[in-house]
C-alpha cells in the first residue's frame, strides 16, 4: 500500500482519478488539494462521490505533500506542474503529471506551443511519456511520468502499430478527431455555454494543435525516422469520448493486403489488455465508437483499407477521461508498482448509455 496525493483534484480529470484510487487496493489518497475548493468535502465538488470518502480538499502545501505522500498525481493546468513538480521530485515522491509541462523532449518546442522557456530541460530528458502499451520499461524504472494529451493518445495508439512499415507514407498522415466536451475542462465559457455548444459539429483547431507534436515524437521513436502528422479536431455534442479517424496513403511500389494490416495490428497489441480490435459484419457497432467505452480503460481500433486512392483508413476510440487521461495515469502507476496493469481498471462500459 502506498500513500498518494492528488494536485489539482477538483477538475474532471482529478474526478476520475479520485474514482479510480479510492478504489483502488495498492493505494491510499492521503491528500487531495484545490485552491477554489479548499476546505469542502470531496462530495460537494464530486457528487458520484457522495457516502466514498470523508476527505476534503486542501492547499497547496508541498512540505505537508511531500511528508505524506509516496506519489502524487499532478493535474494542474499547463505551466504549474514544471514549478512544482522538481521540489516534490527532490522530496523523493514520485511524480504522475497530467500536464503537458514534461511530454516533449524538445525545450525549443515549449516556447513555440506553450509560449513558455522550460527551466527543467534535465527533467525533459529523464521523463517517461505514459503510454505503457509503447513505453513500459522506461515508466516502471521513472521516477516522474509525463501523462499524454488525449487527442495524442487517439492518435499513437491508432499509428503505432504501422509507422515501421515501408509500406505507407509517413509524411503525409491525416489525423481528423471528435471530441467531447469535458476535454474542454470544467470552467465555463461563451463556447461551452450549454445553447451555443449543444447540436455541434465545431471545427476548433482544424491546424496547428499542440498535441501534434506528442504524436510526431512518440511515433518518429518507434519508426526510426521523422513521422509527420496533419491534426484536426472537432467539438461534438457528446460529453465525453474521442474517436479518430487517420487516413494513412500508401506507397505506390508496395503493395499491401487487408490481412497485412491485421497482422501489424495483432502483432503490436497482441499483449495488450486495453486495447481491442473492433471490425465485425453485423450490427451497429461494426466499427470502433466511443460510445461504448465511456468510464473505460480501453482503446478500441478498427481500421478500412481504401483501395480506390489507395489508402488506409484507421479508427480509434477513446474515452478522454479514462485512456486519454486518469485511466491511463492509473494504468503507468501500476507499473511503476510493479503490480497487474489492470488493477483498479478492469472493467467495462455501459450499454446503453
Amino acid at each position: 500500500m502506498v500513500d498518494v496525493g492528488i494536485i489539482g483534484a477538483a477538475g474532471y480529470t482529478g474526478s476520475e482519478l479520485l474514482r479510480l484510487l479510492l478504489f483502488h487496493p495498492e493505494a491510499e489518497v492521503k491528500v487531495i488539494t484545490s485552491r477554489r475548493y479548499q476546505g469542502e468535502y470531496v462530495q460537494r465538488v464530486h457528487p458520484n462521490l457522495r457516502g466514498i470518502s470523508r476527505l476534503k480538499f486542501s492547499g497547496v502545501n508541498l512540505s505537508k505533500i511531500g511528508d505524506e505522500c509516496d506519489f502524487v498525481f499532478t493535474a494542474v493546468p499547463h505551466g504549474i506542474s514544471k514549478d512544482i513538480t522538481p521540489e516534490l521530485l527532490d522530496m523523493g515522491v514520485k511524480i504522475l503529471d497530467m500536464s503537458a509541462d514534461f511530454r516533449l523532449k524538445n525545450p525549443e518546442l515549449y516556447p513555440v506551443y506553450y509560449d513558455y522557456e522550460h527551466p527543467r530541460i534535465d527533467l525533459l530528458e529523464k521523463s517517461a511519456y505514459g503510454i505503457p502499451e509503447i513505453n513500459r520499461e522506461e515508466i516502471k524504472n521513472a521516477d516522474l511520468v509525463a501523462c499524454p494529451g488525449c487527442l495524442a493518445t487517439s492518435g499513437i495508439f491508432g499509428l503505432a502499430p504501422i509507422v515501421k512499415y515501408e509500406a505507407f507514407n509517413l509524411e503525409n498522415i491525416i489525423v481528423d478527431t471528435k471530441i467531447g466536451s469535458s476535454a474542454a475542462g470544467d470552467s465555463p465559457s461563451s463556447s461551452s455555454h450549454h445553447p451555443e455548444r449543444s447540436g455541434v459539429v465545431r471545427a476548433y483547431k482544424p491546424t496547428n494543435h499542440r498535441h501534434t507534436v506528442e504524436i510526431e515524437q512518440e511515433l518518429s521513436k518507434i519508426a526510426k525516422k521523422p513521422v509527420k502528422i496533419a491534426l484536426s479536431n472537432h467539438a461534438v455534442d457528446i460529453v465525453r469520448g474521442i474517436l479518430a479517424t487517420i487516413h494513412v496513403w500508401l506507397s505506390d511500389d508496395q503493395p499491401i493486403a487487408e490481412k497485412d494490416i491485421w497482422q501489424m495490428f495483432r502483432e503490436f497489441y497482441q499483449n495488450e489488455y486495453f486495447v481491442r480490435l473492433v471490425r465485425d459484419r453485423k450490427g451497429i457497432y461494426r466499427f470502433p465508437d466511443p460510445k461504448v467505452i465511456v468510464g473505460t480503460n480501453f482503446c478500441d481500433l478498427g481500421f478500412e483499407l481504401d483501395v480506390h486512392l489507395p489508402r488506409l483508413v484507421i479508427l480509434s476510440a477513446i474515452d478522454n477521461l479514462m485512456k486519454g487521461a486518469s485511466g491511463s495515469a492509473v494504468q503507468s502507476f501500476n507499473v511503476m508498482l510493479g503490480i497487474d496493469e489492470k488493477t483498479g481498471l478492469d472493467f467495462p462500459g455501459f450499454h446503453p448509455i
